[in-house]
């Protein structure tokens, strides 16, 4: 017989096991509800483009009313973007000189990082020089300057380029462009913002780390690469605010100039555009492959960054993405640190390219039909003058001011095409930076540096593309 406590017992089991079995499933239907939820947040390229598309649209209605758009400006939106500007300048440094210090104090070879420089520094101004020529050739087919009625542009006050670039001039000589190489105060450099004198400081510094013993490096090289992991996440924070820094930036840039500045000039954007898309596909494209690399497989990488770069015309906001990113996809950090960097003053290929066709559309402006002798004058002037001045607020208006005068052409052209200047910033900028990651992969490779495997084994972590590309035997796809 059973006991009166097991005929109770005995229910209040069956009870309790029903309610953990349906707690079981109702968990499991909770983490499928949660896994779900997690795959269907939207990725970053698309909350950048999302805010891009309301941005041009709270812009453009702003630009309807201009007795509210001054205060929306001024007090809502310039504010909003430069909070995001100045979190990314505020990670730049810090990350640039950890980055560099812990890869050059790993290769700690002199002679094998002057090799390097030299190899990048050639490599810069061989590309740099095919995107004048390219934009020369082509805005001598298309002529995006002819027939264009100068009553009908509207203008835009460019005294403020004018002043940088009388500086800028005389500063840019040879002989003072290589003593502002050496920061005489490397604090006052960093409080400047000066890439090159930081760069060529912490060059110096991890070459002395790498020199010393064991025991006094090991320390400093952890607490280095420490700052620069640190710095990595820090960077990850800042992109969740980027959508609201893109909306903002470009609504102030709609607000401004609106769309009617755009249609006189037309022929312009769109060649610039099109000058863009050929360099980027069919030169870096060509690059790449002879170098066993794809640039579209480097886009797909990098299509977040090129959105941001895109929507906020700043390639400085996606220098630690781009340093991170390379490095992930096998190529050296002591490459990444040196390349990237010292590509945001080498390596301008959207902003050269951008240049020669600028120049050449001012001379047709203006009805001056440049001498092939005029053309190659300007061939050598903007090789120079494109060089180190990266961090010049308007840097190609700067370089076309400090440039022009040289062959004849009036400056005031470029008070013209100011108004447009911005929309066609934004694509020299993407240009600039799938420029300057290719550079480091070219760079790496060429060093024999190039880690194939951990760039395989990088390809295939990402979500996006794991279950379209062939993955390694045994390797199974997440998705």
């Amino acid at each position: 017989m059973l006991a009166r406590g097991d005929l109770i017992r005995g229910p209040m089991q069956n009870f309790f096991a029903t309610e953990r079995s349906s707690s079981c499933i109702s968990l499991s239907q909770t983490q499928v509800r949660d896994k779900d939820m997690k795959k269907a947040k939207l990725s970053l390229a698309w909350q950048i483009l999302i805010g891009l598309v309301l941005g041009i649209a709270i812009g453009a209605l702003l630009n309807h009313f201009s007795a509210e758009k001054a205060w929306w400006i001024s007090n809502v939106l310039q504010p909003a973007g430069d909070i995001f500007i100045r979190l990314i300048k505020m990670i730049v440094i810090p990350i640039v000189i950890s980055s560099l210090i812990v890869g050059i104090a790993g290769v700690g070879d002199a002679k094998k990082l002057g090799r390097i420089g030299l190899k990048t520094i050639i490599y810069f101004e061989i590309v740099t020089t095919i995107a004048i020529l390219v934009g020369l050739v082509l805005a001598n087919v298309v002529h995006p300057g002819s027939g264009i009625d100068m009553s009908t542009l509207g203008t835009v006050d460019i005294s403020k380029y004018k002043a940088t670039a009388a500086e800028v001039q005389h500063e840019h000589a040879f002989i003072q462009t290589i003593l502002n190489l050496i920061p005489s105060n490397i604090f006052a450099a960093m409080a400047r913002g000066e890439m090159l004198p930081i760069i060529f400081f912490s060059v110096l510094f991890g070459l002395g780390l790498s020199s010393l013993q064991s025991d006094l490096r090991e320390p400093l090289v952890k607490m280095f690469q420490g700052v620069s992991e640190s710095m990595f996440k820090v960077t990850h924070m800042i992109m969740n605010y980027a959508p609201i820094g893109v909306f903002a930036l470009i609504a102030v840039t709609v607000a401004n100039f609106g769309f009617a500045s755009l249609l006189p000039l037309a022929k312009l954007v769109v060649l610039v555009y099109f000058a863009v898309a050929f360099f980027a596909f069919v030169v870096l494209g060509l690059i790449a492959r002879l170098f066993g690399f794809s640039v579209i497989k480097l886009m797909r990488i990098f299509k977040d960054e090129l959105v941001l770069a895109y929507s906020t015309a700043s390639s400085e906001t996606v220098l630690p993405r781009v340093i991170e990113k390379m490095e992930a996809y096998g190529a050296p950090k002591a490459i990444c640190s040196f390349v990237v960097p010292t590509g945001y003053s080498f390596n301008l290929d959207g902003s050269t390219l951008y240049q020669s066709i600028a120049a050449i559309f001012i001379a047709q402006l203006y009805g001056i039909d440049l001498s092939i002798s005029q053309q190659l004058l300007l061939v050598l002037t903007l090789m120079v003058t494109s060089k180190g001045i990266a961090g010049v607020p308007g840097v190609s208006f700067v370089v076309l001011l400090a440039t022009l005068g040289s062959v004849g052409i009036p400056l005031e052209g470029l008070a013209f095409i100011a108004g447009v200047d911005r929309i066609m910033d934004m694509a020299r900028t993407a240009l600039n930076v799938i420029g300057n990651a290719l550079a480091v992969l070219v760079i790496a490779r060429w060093e024999g540096m190039y880690d194939d495997a951990k760039g395989q084994r990088y390809w295939n972590s990402l979500p996006h593309w794991r279950s379209k590309e062939k993955l390694p035997v045994g390797e199974i796809s997440s998705n």
